[in-house]
């Protein structure tokens, strides 16, 4: 299609006939112009809204499914325990997974419809900016070509007065095309921008599920595993059965004997874990099964655990300052200290058993903004870029873990009495004090993905890992709690 400019172009330089202005036709450019750009955009929305809608229909079929399975595994869990309904549980289990995998294949569907949407849109704007600019540049050689023709010059020539007038008005066309030219060319290029921006945002979103569906095909393969083994196990004789089943009642002792394998630690005793978990839950009220079962899901997240380095793992502006000053503080080296590779999807840099990044340490364990305090206190002026890079400082004033356990030095995140008294502080200030299923599930998602991320169906797995998990703890906790 033809730009804008070009038919104004057009317009002002046709020698017009009979009854018929260089406006008349301008006029008649622009309504055809504006007719033909409105019925493309109205058949390219039509189809982005059908498209979108069918695949609204398909997840929300999906997502009827799954909350089928998870009713399924609420009501086998209520059940008498045995090998059956462990096996259904596990079977209910990976459907549920398995529903979730098509469901975020979906969503990836979904990203790569919009990228294409954005590339054709990228497409298209470079073209109407190449054809801009041609425009622009006959324009300005049209101008140019009028300027150099004096006014005594254009009235002492051979032309007709009407023919003068002519020349004039075209003059007058071609100033005002330049114009709306350079106009359009603007308007062009910041659309383009915001294409670009906007494609890169859906590209990383795409990596992102990516990577969270590798994860999810994990957990899959385990719980197939563990299916198997109880179905190796259920043909075995009676006895067998009865056996494991006395297992899974285990003693007070064993519980406590059993280690607890934390995230870039040395793995400690369950019972040790048991009471850090519970002095964390009478600071903050949220469940001690809780506090476990995120940090036992932070665990086994990823294949990168303690591998990463601050300098190339870490966020450079949000993180990596921080990181010195909080290594300084503690006096340890930082080149030396265990902390998270990028997972890929996102950057890495946490710290200790409960996966701290340090600006979310910072808003606990006592580092503030020189120029502006804490987290909380962060100048509106300032961008979260430019408060991030600090300058910081320790403030003991400002350490919250050092307070609720009260304890005279800077609170480390490689400690596991402070890791877990963090993790009971961010779990309820996400809402997991209310102690509700929902409100736990909800706030060990915010945990993972922030409160924005949340409530995005491709992260559901994680939460419903730690309350699989939290239920689990629950149970062991329950049986010391009888001694």
């Amino acid at each position: 299609m033809p730009s804008l400019a070009e038919m104004i172009r057009v317009a002002a330089l046709w020698r017009l006939g009979k009854g018929f202005t260089a406006l008349t036709v301008l006029v008649c450019a622009l309504v055809v112009v504006a007719w033909a750009q409105g019925a493309w955009a109205q058949v390219t929305a039509r189809d982005v809204a059908e498209r979108r809608a069918a695949l609204e229909a398909q997840l929300k079929e999906l997502e009827a499914q799954i909350q089928q399975q998870a009713l399924l595994v609420a009501q086998k869990q209520k059940e008498r325990i045995s090998i059956e309904r462990d096996i259904a549980i596990l079977e209910a289990e990976i459907k549920k997974a398995q529903l979730a995998i098509r469901q975020r294949d979906l969503y990836i569907k979904e990203l790569d419809a919009e990228i294409g949407d954005k590339l054709q849109t990228m497409a298209v704007l470079s073209d109407k900016l190449a054809r801009e600019k041609a425009s622009l540049a006959q324009l300005v050689r049209q101008a140019y070509a009028l300027q150099e023709v004096s006014l005594v010059e254009m009235v002492l020539s051979n032309q007709s007065f009407s023919d003068f007038f002519s020349d004039f008005d075209t003059f007058y066309q071609i100033k005002k095309a330049l114009q709306q030219s350079f106009e359009e060319i603007r308007a062009t290029q910041a659309q383009t921008e915001d294409a670009r921006l906007a494609l890169e945002a859906k590209r990383a979103q795409q990596v992102e599920l990516r990577n969270l569906q590798k994860l999810q095909e994990q957990q899959i393969r385990e719980q197939e595993r563990e299916k198997q083994r109880l179905l190796a196990l259920a043909a075995q004789e009676e006895q067998a059965r009865r056996e494991e089943l006395e297992n899974k009642q285990k003693t007070a002792a064993q519980i406590r004997a059993e280690l607890f394998a934390l995230r870039d630690s040395t793995a400690i005793p369950f019972g040790e874990a048991v009471e850090l978990a519970q002095r964390a839950e009478r600071a903050t009220g949220v469940r001690a099964a809780l506090i476990l079962g995120t940090l036992k899901q932070e665990t086994k997240l990823g294949e990168f655990i303690g591998t990463g380095n601050w300098r190339t793992d870490m966020h450079p502006t949000r993180d990596r300052p921080l990181f010195q000053v909080i290594t300084r503080t503690l006096g340890y080296n930082p080149d030396v200290m265990p902390v998270s590779a990028q997972p890929g999807y996102g950057w890495g840099g946490a710290m200790g058993p409960a996966q701290f990044i340090p600006s979310t340490w910072a808003c606990y364990g006592g580092y503030i903004n020189v120029t502006t305090g804490d987290c909380n206190n962060r100048a509106r002026s300032l961008s979260w870029d430019a408060f991030w890079a600090g300058p910081w400082r320790y403030d003991s004033g400002a350490d919250r873990i050092r307070a609720l356990l009260g304890e005279n030095r800077p609170s480390d995140p490689w400690r596991n009495a402070d890791a877990f008294m963090a993790a009971g502080l961010l779990l309820k200030e996400n809402g997991a004090d209310e102690r509700t299923y929902a409100a736990e599930r909800l706030a060990s998602l915010r945990y993972f993905a922030g409160w924005s991320n949340a409530k995005n169906p491709a992260y559901a797995f994680y939460g419903d890992s730690v309350m699989r998990f939290a239920a689990e703890f629950q149970q062991m906790i329950d049986i010391l709690a009888r001694e």
